[in-house]
This record gives C-alpha cells, structure tokens and sequence, in this order.
C-alpha cells in the first residue's frame, strides 16, 4: 500500500460530484481511500490503483483547460466505465463520445458498462436488440447512433418506426391528417431528435424524408436500403409484425430494435413478437441481443428503485402458491383450480 498526494487546483472540485459522490465511486471501485484536505488530496491504495486515480484527475484537469466541461451525469458515467475496465481513461472515453458525436448538440457516451456493450453492438452488428426497463437510454443512444451514422455519410437516411398501440388507454378516433393521427404516438423519437440536432436542421431532415418517421404498419412490403432503420417499442408487436419487421432490411443498412417487456400493451403480452424473437434469433449470425438492468437507468434516481420496486414485487407475485393467486370466475369456478363451484346466495 502506498500513500500519494494530488494537488487540489482551481475547478478540480467538479470532479467530486455531489455530495463527493465521484470520490467514493472511485474509493468503492478502485478499493482505494480518498482523503480530501485543504491543499491536497491523499490517495491510499495499491500503486496500481492509486496510479488510476491520479490519471483520473490528470485527465480531468487535461480536459478542462482544452474546454472540455463534463456535467456530473456524464462524469459518473464514466467514472462507473472507468472502474470496472482498467485499459479505459477519462480521455479515450470523451475522445470516443466526440468522434460519436460529430456534429450533434452535444456529446453522446454510454453511462455505463451496458450501454458501452450496446453502442458497441449497434456498431458492429447488422442488428441489435436493446432490452430493459425504462429509462436505460436504449431508444436514446440508438437515435444518437443513427444521427451519427447519418452526419458521417455512412447511411443516407433514418427511419423511425414504432407500433401505434395504446398505452392502456382507448383514444378512439384522432381528428387531423394520417402524420397527425400518428404523431402523439412517436414522440418519444422526435424528442430524442430535436434534443441531439438543431431542431432546423431536423425539421429539413423531415420534410425531405431524410428522417422518415412511421407506425409500423407502413413498413410491409418495403426493402430499406442504406438506412439506419429503429423499431422502438417493439414488445407491443405481435409475432407477425415482428417477422415483417425483421425481413425488411436491405443492402448498407442496419436496424436496432428496443423494448421492455414488462411493459407490454398488447392484449396477450405471451404473443409479443419481441419474446418470440429472443428464442427465434438467438444465436443468428449478424444479430446481438443487449440486455439492460435497474442500474442502468439514467433517469431519476427515484426511477431506478422504481423499477426494483416492480421487479421484486413481480418475483413475489410468481413465487405466491397457486391457492393463493385463485379468483371467483363469473360461472362460480375457481381460476386455476379444479374446484367446485361456489354457492350462490339465494
């Protein structure tokens, strides 16, 4: 164990994240202790692990006089990259984002060590699968990946695709145009859009069909050539949309399919197209299957002990006996049961 001292500079602060939050992943991470002084910062660990850090804050202060200002959501990320691979540094990280991110608003990098296998599926596979919960970024980083792609030449379209189903609820007739009609359902796509590029610049995309955004049933009988082509929301297909889906890719491009499948709004979430194509494709050449968890989740923190909140009450829910999950059906049978029926008052 060796004992080594960094010097505190001016804007150096940044980097603790709040409440110090960045020096404990470090600590907890790279099993090191961090004590913060007044002119100094004492790192006690390995000399292998103490050298990670001081290249952790080399690297920052690098970064910073070059006017490279990371925000503490992007920081963490990739502290929690850094920590769990030693070949990675803060400077490959950002210079990666940078080459990602040619062009758009702002710097795209994968926040954690799910998200760096799933960008580096996009760009290595014909076709990806990101599943997960919500708030992973797996719609997000696939948009930011088309949007890359496009600026760099390597497709010359984007197509956006999702399944037009309610979220639980019956909208009935919408008034306007068929683009109108389809609208509230994809925009999630446009956010995703508008937040990475110039909304001018979007807005030409689209009236040039540059970007084509559409409902899924659009897309039979098409051959998408040279596009970068995303399903989102691809748990509320069914098995036949998925097969349509799937078989319409054409030459130079690739597609990315997202979803979650706990959140299924079909009638029979056992016949979602998304499940059936994990058995069917698994092991194809040219396909990846990402799987995202609860510590993924870039949103809210309260967001991600929702999801753990579900995920454990949906285990409790399977493990129950059957006696326990039984209900009265209408004609007085027991759901799931073989018992008698239930006298009915007189």
């Amino acid at each position: 164990m060796i004992k080594q001292s960094i010097e505190i500079t001016p804007g150096i602060e940044t980097l603790y994240g709040t409440h110090d939050e960045n020096l404990r992943l470090l600590e907890d991470g790279l099993h090191v202790t961090i004590d913060l002084r007044s002119d100094a910062i004492h790192v006690t660990g390995t000399p292998d692990e103490v050298a990670r850090v001081e290249r952790v804050f080399a690297d920052f202060e690098s970064l910073r006089k070059g006017g490279v200002n990371l925000h503490n959501g992007e920081l963490n990320g990739m502290l929690k990259l850094l920590v769990t691979d030693p070949s990675v540094t803060l400077k490959s990280l950002v210079d990666s984002g940078k080459q990602r991110s040619a062009g758009t608003k702002r710097m795209v990098n994968p926040r954690s060590p799910n998200q760096r296998k799933y960008v580096e599926a996009i760009e290595q596979s014909d076709m990806t699968f990101g599943l997960g919960p919500a708030g992973t970024g797996k719609t997000y980083l696939a948009v930011a990946m088309a949007v890359s792609a496009l600026l760099a030449k390597k497709v010359s379209r984007i197509i956006l695709v999702r399944p037009a189903v309610e979220a639980g609820e019956k909208l009935g007739f919408l008034p306007g145009s068929l683009q109108e009609k389809v609208d509230p359902y994809l925009r999630p796509l446009y956010d995703a859009l508008y937040d990475l590029v110039d909304p001018i610049k979007i807005d030409k995309m689209l009236e040039t069909n540059v970007i084509e955004i559409a409902p899924l049933a659009f897309m039979r009988g098409r051959t998408l050539n040279d596009a970068f082509i995303i399903m989102d929301e691809a748990q509320n297909t069914t098995t036949e949309q998925m097969k349509m889906f799937v078989t319409r890719l054409g030459n130079n491009s690739r597609a990315v399919i997202t979803g979650d499948l706990t959140q299924t709004d079909l009638p029979n979430p056992k016949k979602s197209g998304l499940l059936e194509a994990l058995h069917v494709l698994d092991g194809v050449e040219g396909i990846r299957f990402c799987h995202f968890e609860d510590v993924d989740v870039v949103r809210h923190h309260l967001v991600q002990r929702i999801v753990r909140a579900y995920d454990s009450y949906g285990r409790a829910q399977q493990e129950l006996p059957l006696s326990m999950g039984d209900n009265v059906m209408p004609d007085g049978t027991m759901n799931g049961s073989k018992s008698k029926p239930v006298a009915k008052p007189q």
